[in-house]
């Protein structure tokens, strides 16, 4: 494992690769949503429940179109309010080529970071897999000497963001415009 550049970062998310990066709230364990293998490899480093879907981070709004996601006007609206920024939404998308995203569950949820490099980093990955860089049942990662602690040689690399200590995301339904809050974190939505 060694400590790369966000740029640097996006190249080997293309080739397949999993590592460590600063998201918008926390440090994540990332993986191109869009290779299922890699997305596997998360789940079995970070000894993740097997039919627990992870967030997907996009670059913008007209990502959900590669995952056969088409908002309604009202539901396009709502997401214009929450996105960019710390809110996940979770969206019906059953389509069987996304199961390794979906676990079963028909639904992903889905956001779009506020922070610049952060939105750069995913302009050049595209689509990732980012669930908190903790194996299952221990505190996040707050620092890239915790990340790097934890998973060692089990990743492939680390940007190093420094101390976060933010809020998770929050976790909401949208659904005919109307939103469920599902955990309540760094925004508030209504």
């Amino acid at each position: 494992m060694e400590r790369i550049s966000f740029r640097e970062a996006a190249e080997r998310i293309r080739r397949g690769e999993v590592g460590v990066v600063p998201t918008d709230t926390l440090y994540g364990i990332v993986a191109s949503a869009l290779d299922r293998d890699a997305v596997e490899r998360v789940y079995r480093v970070r000894g993740r429940d097997e039919g627990k879907p992870c967030i997907v981070l996009l670059s913008d709004t007209t990502d959900l179109g590669r995952f056969g996601i088409d908002p309604d006007d009202m539901s396009r609206s709502r997401l214009a309010e929450a996105w960019p920024g710390a809110v996940s939404v979770i969206l019906p998308c059953s389509d069987s080529r996304w199961k390794h995203l979906h676990r079963g569950t028909g639904t992903i949820a889905f956001r779009v970071p506020e922070d610049p490099a952060l939105h750069d980093f995913l302009v050049s990955a595209g689509p990732i897999i980012a669930p908190s860089a903790n194996p299952s049942g221990l505190p996040p990662a707050t620092t890239a000497d915790e990340a790097e602690a934890y998973f060692g040689e089990d990743i492939d690399f680390l940007v190093d963001g420094g101390t976060l200590r933010n809020a998770p995301s929050t976790i909401a339904r949208l659904e005919g415009g109307r939103w469920t809050v599902l955990r309540q974190g760094a925004i508030h939505v209504d």
